[in-house]
Protein backbone atom coordinates (compact mmCIF):
# COMPACT_ATOMS: atom_id res chain seq x y z
CA UNK A 1 0.00 0.00 0.00
CA UNK A 2 1.22 3.26 -0.67
CA UNK A 3 0.89 6.88 1.41
CA UNK A 4 0.65 9.93 -0.36
CA UNK A 5 1.85 13.16 1.87
CA UNK A 6 1.08 16.92 0.61
CA UNK A 7 3.85 18.53 1.13
CA UNK A 8 3.74 21.35 -0.76
CA UNK A 9 2.01 24.04 0.85
CA UNK A 10 3.46 27.58 1.56
CA UNK A 11 3.46 26.89 5.79
CA UNK A 12 2.31 30.80 6.02
CA UNK A 13 1.41 31.00 9.72
CA UNK A 14 4.61 29.15 10.35
CA UNK A 15 6.83 32.14 8.36
CA UNK A 16 9.92 32.00 10.96
CA UNK A 17 10.65 28.84 9.80
CA UNK A 18 9.14 28.14 6.44
CA UNK A 19 11.05 31.55 4.77
CA UNK A 20 13.83 29.08 4.76
CA UNK A 21 12.16 25.61 3.56
CA UNK A 22 8.71 23.75 3.24
CA UNK A 23 6.78 23.07 6.30
CA UNK A 24 7.44 19.30 5.87
CA UNK A 25 11.33 19.93 6.26
CA UNK A 26 10.60 22.07 9.82
CA UNK A 27 12.59 20.07 12.17
CA UNK A 28 11.57 18.06 15.28
CA UNK A 29 14.24 16.83 17.34
CA UNK A 30 16.87 16.84 14.49
CA UNK A 31 14.61 15.44 11.46
CA UNK A 32 11.70 17.17 9.60
CA UNK A 33 8.52 16.58 10.65
CA UNK A 34 7.67 14.76 7.49
CA UNK A 35 10.09 11.97 8.80
CA UNK A 36 8.16 11.46 12.15
CA UNK A 37 5.22 10.94 9.78
CA UNK A 38 6.68 8.40 7.54
CA UNK A 39 8.05 6.58 10.50
CA UNK A 40 4.39 6.37 11.82
CA UNK A 41 3.12 4.81 8.42
CA UNK A 42 6.36 2.56 8.38
CA UNK A 43 6.36 1.01 11.95
CA UNK A 44 2.80 -0.21 10.58
CA UNK A 45 4.53 -1.73 7.46
CA UNK A 46 3.64 0.73 5.12
CA UNK A 47 6.97 2.02 3.18
CA UNK A 48 5.98 3.31 0.13
CA UNK A 49 5.72 7.21 -0.74
CA UNK A 50 4.15 9.39 -2.94
CA UNK A 51 4.99 13.02 -1.44
CA UNK A 52 3.53 15.96 -3.61
CA UNK A 53 6.08 18.62 -4.05
CA UNK A 54 5.14 22.32 -4.18
CA UNK A 55 6.77 24.90 -2.21
CA UNK A 56 10.70 24.96 -2.45
CA UNK A 57 10.47 21.49 -3.64
CA UNK A 58 14.25 20.83 -4.02
CA UNK A 59 14.34 21.50 -0.63
CA UNK A 60 12.84 17.95 0.16
CA UNK A 61 14.22 16.12 -3.17
CA UNK A 62 17.83 16.86 -1.66
CA UNK A 63 16.97 15.73 1.36
CA UNK A 64 15.85 12.62 0.33
CA UNK A 65 18.74 12.55 -2.17
CA UNK A 66 21.46 12.84 0.02
CA UNK A 67 19.85 10.20 3.05
CA UNK A 68 21.98 7.92 3.05
CA UNK A 69 24.44 9.51 3.20
CA UNK A 70 23.94 11.77 5.76
CA UNK A 71 22.89 9.20 7.95
CA UNK A 72 26.12 6.74 7.44
CA UNK A 73 29.31 6.40 7.71
CA UNK A 74 31.23 6.72 4.66
CA UNK A 75 34.75 6.58 3.12
CA UNK A 76 35.47 9.35 0.15
CA UNK A 77 38.31 8.71 -2.06
CA UNK A 78 38.91 12.50 -3.34
CA UNK A 79 41.42 11.41 -6.22
CA UNK A 80 39.29 8.47 -7.45
CA UNK A 81 35.63 10.72 -7.03
CA UNK A 82 34.52 7.46 -4.99
CA UNK A 83 32.05 6.96 -2.18
CA UNK A 84 31.77 4.14 -0.03
CA UNK A 85 29.25 3.11 2.24
CA UNK A 86 31.00 1.04 5.58
CA UNK A 87 29.40 -0.91 8.08
CA UNK A 88 25.64 -1.76 8.43
CA UNK A 89 23.83 1.51 8.16
CA UNK A 90 20.33 1.16 9.80
CA UNK A 91 18.46 3.11 6.98
CA UNK A 92 14.78 2.86 6.76
CA UNK A 93 13.31 0.35 3.73
CA UNK A 94 11.23 3.27 2.10
CA UNK A 95 10.62 3.85 -1.61
CA UNK A 96 10.06 7.45 -2.16
CA UNK A 97 8.76 9.24 -4.91
CA UNK A 98 8.85 12.91 -5.26
CA UNK A 99 6.64 14.34 -7.94
CA UNK A 100 6.32 18.12 -8.46
CA UNK A 101 2.80 18.94 -8.72
CA UNK A 102 2.71 23.18 -8.87
CA UNK A 103 4.01 26.26 -6.46
CA UNK A 104 0.26 27.06 -6.46
CA UNK A 105 -1.79 24.23 -6.64
CA UNK A 106 -4.38 23.36 -3.48
CA UNK A 107 -4.52 20.42 -1.67
CA UNK A 108 -7.16 17.97 -4.09
CA UNK A 109 -5.18 19.41 -6.97
CA UNK A 110 -1.97 17.92 -5.63
CA UNK A 111 -3.62 14.44 -5.04
CA UNK A 112 -5.20 14.53 -8.53
CA UNK A 113 -1.94 15.29 -10.34
CA UNK A 114 -0.22 12.05 -8.78
CA UNK A 115 -3.04 9.55 -10.09
CA UNK A 116 -0.91 8.27 -12.18
CA UNK A 117 1.24 7.03 -9.36
CA UNK A 118 -1.17 5.02 -7.71
CA UNK A 119 -2.75 1.59 -8.61
CA UNK A 120 -6.53 2.56 -10.05
CA UNK A 121 -7.84 -0.54 -8.07
CA UNK A 122 -6.17 -0.21 -4.57
CA UNK A 123 -6.70 1.78 -1.51
CA UNK A 124 -3.93 4.18 -0.16
CA UNK A 125 -3.00 6.21 2.57
CA UNK A 126 -3.34 10.20 2.49
CA UNK A 127 -2.11 12.69 4.83
CA UNK A 128 -0.66 15.95 5.48
CA UNK A 129 3.26 16.95 5.52
CA UNK A 130 2.32 18.90 9.23
CA UNK A 131 0.99 16.49 11.89
CA UNK A 132 1.63 13.08 13.94
CA UNK A 133 -0.46 11.15 16.18
CA UNK A 134 0.14 7.76 17.85
CA UNK A 135 -2.84 6.57 15.26
CA UNK A 136 -3.23 2.60 15.17
CA UNK A 137 -2.48 2.78 10.94
CA UNK A 138 -3.60 -0.96 11.50
CA UNK A 139 -6.78 -0.25 13.07
CA UNK A 140 -7.53 2.46 10.64
CA UNK A 141 -7.35 -0.14 7.42
CA UNK A 142 -8.74 -2.59 9.09
CA UNK A 143 -11.80 -0.17 9.82
CA UNK A 144 -11.28 1.25 6.28
CA UNK A 145 -12.24 -2.04 4.58
CA UNK A 146 -14.75 -3.54 7.13
CA UNK A 147 -16.87 -0.20 5.71
CA UNK A 148 -16.36 -0.60 2.13
CA UNK A 149 -17.54 2.84 1.58
CA UNK A 150 -14.36 5.03 -0.75
CA UNK A 151 -13.26 7.32 2.04
CA UNK A 152 -12.26 7.30 5.91
CA UNK A 153 -10.71 10.40 7.69
CA UNK A 154 -9.16 9.58 11.31
CA UNK A 155 -11.59 11.95 13.43
CA UNK A 156 -10.20 13.57 16.58
CA UNK A 157 -11.37 16.53 19.15
CA UNK A 158 -8.86 19.35 19.04
CA UNK A 159 -9.91 23.41 19.25
CA UNK A 160 -12.21 24.29 17.10
CA UNK A 161 -9.61 25.82 14.58
CA UNK A 162 -9.91 22.36 11.86
CA UNK A 163 -12.97 21.10 9.80
CA UNK A 164 -16.11 20.02 11.68
CA UNK A 165 -16.77 16.38 11.21
CA UNK A 166 -20.52 15.56 12.50
CA UNK A 167 -20.58 11.81 12.65
CA UNK A 168 -23.86 9.53 13.27
CA UNK A 169 -23.22 5.55 13.77
CA UNK A 170 -19.94 5.59 12.18
CA UNK A 171 -20.46 7.52 9.05
CA UNK A 172 -19.53 11.08 8.30
CA UNK A 173 -23.09 12.44 7.46
CA UNK A 174 -21.54 16.46 7.11
CA UNK A 175 -18.25 17.77 6.39
CA UNK A 176 -17.71 21.74 7.23
CA UNK A 177 -14.10 23.43 6.76
CA UNK A 178 -12.72 25.23 9.94
CA UNK A 179 -16.03 26.39 12.09
CA UNK A 180 -16.21 28.46 15.09
CA UNK A 181 -14.71 25.87 17.88
CA UNK A 182 -17.32 24.09 19.05
CA UNK A 183 -16.49 20.69 20.67
CA UNK A 184 -17.41 18.62 17.41
CA UNK A 185 -14.68 15.97 16.24
CA UNK A 186 -12.28 17.20 13.79
CA UNK A 187 -10.69 16.54 10.51
CA UNK A 188 -7.33 15.02 11.78
CA UNK A 189 -6.50 13.26 8.40
CA UNK A 190 -4.78 10.38 7.97
CA UNK A 191 -6.85 9.33 5.13
CA UNK A 192 -7.68 5.86 4.02
CA UNK A 193 -8.78 6.53 0.06
CA UNK A 194 -10.04 4.63 -2.81
CA UNK A 195 -8.41 6.36 -6.07
CA UNK A 196 -11.88 6.60 -7.56
CA UNK A 197 -11.98 9.71 -5.24
CA UNK A 198 -9.99 11.82 -7.22
CA UNK A 199 -12.79 11.43 -9.78
CA UNK A 200 -14.52 14.13 -7.56
CA UNK A 201 -11.36 16.58 -7.82
CA UNK A 202 -11.83 19.27 -10.77
CA UNK A 203 -8.44 21.29 -11.05
CA UNK A 204 -5.46 22.21 -9.40
CA UNK A 205 -7.70 25.16 -7.34
CA UNK A 206 -9.78 22.36 -5.91
CA UNK A 207 -9.43 22.67 -2.22
CA UNK A 208 -10.06 18.65 -0.82
CA UNK A 209 -11.47 19.60 2.04
CA UNK A 210 -14.35 21.50 0.36
CA UNK A 211 -16.27 20.06 -2.60
CA UNK A 212 -14.52 15.87 -2.81
CA UNK A 213 -14.87 15.65 1.38
CA UNK A 214 -18.48 17.23 1.30
CA UNK A 215 -19.63 15.38 -1.90
CA UNK A 216 -18.55 12.31 -0.07
CA UNK A 217 -19.85 12.99 3.46
CA UNK A 218 -22.89 13.88 1.53
CA UNK A 219 -23.49 10.78 -0.94
CA UNK A 220 -22.81 8.54 2.48
CA UNK A 221 -19.22 7.46 1.52
CA UNK A 222 -17.22 9.04 3.96
CA UNK A 223 -16.41 7.39 6.92
CA UNK A 224 -14.65 8.47 10.52
CA UNK A 225 -12.03 6.22 12.54
CA UNK A 226 -12.17 7.55 15.84
CA UNK A 227 -8.84 8.32 16.93
CA UNK A 228 -9.17 9.25 21.05
CA UNK A 229 -5.40 9.38 21.25
CA UNK A 230 -2.40 11.84 20.94
CA UNK A 231 -2.59 14.50 17.64
CA UNK A 232 -0.87 17.36 16.94
CA UNK A 233 -0.40 19.89 13.66
CA UNK A 234 2.41 22.02 13.76
CA UNK A 235 1.14 25.11 12.57
CA UNK A 236 2.45 27.59 14.30
CA UNK A 237 5.84 28.43 16.19
CA UNK A 238 4.23 27.49 19.35
CA UNK A 239 3.19 24.15 17.88
CA UNK A 240 6.56 23.33 16.88
CA UNK A 241 7.83 24.05 20.72
CA UNK A 242 5.65 21.81 22.36
CA UNK A 243 6.12 18.90 19.78
CA UNK A 244 9.94 19.89 20.00
CA UNK A 245 9.50 19.91 24.16
CA UNK A 246 8.05 16.50 24.01
CA UNK A 247 10.42 14.79 21.85
CA UNK A 248 13.49 16.14 24.22
CA UNK A 249 11.43 14.76 27.27
CA UNK A 250 11.34 11.59 25.97
CA UNK A 251 7.69 11.86 25.95
CA UNK A 252 6.57 11.99 22.09
CA UNK A 253 3.37 9.84 22.20
CA UNK A 254 3.62 9.73 18.47
CA UNK A 255 6.81 7.46 18.69
CA UNK A 256 5.48 4.42 18.02
CA UNK A 257 8.55 3.02 16.30
CA UNK A 258 11.51 1.27 18.03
Amino acid sequence: MKAVILAGGLGTRLAEETSLRPKPMVEIGGQPIMWHIMQIYSAHGINDFVVCLGYKGYYIKEYFANYAMHNSSVAVDIRKRSLQFLGDNDLPPWKVQLIDTGAETLTGGRLKRVRDYLDPDEPFCMTYGDGVADIDIGGLLAFHKGHGLDATLTAVRPSGRFGATMIENGRVTSFEEKPAGDGAQVNGGFFVLHPRVIDRIASDDTIWEREPLEGLARDGQLAAFDHAGFWQPMDTLRDKQYLEGLWAKGKAPWKVWG
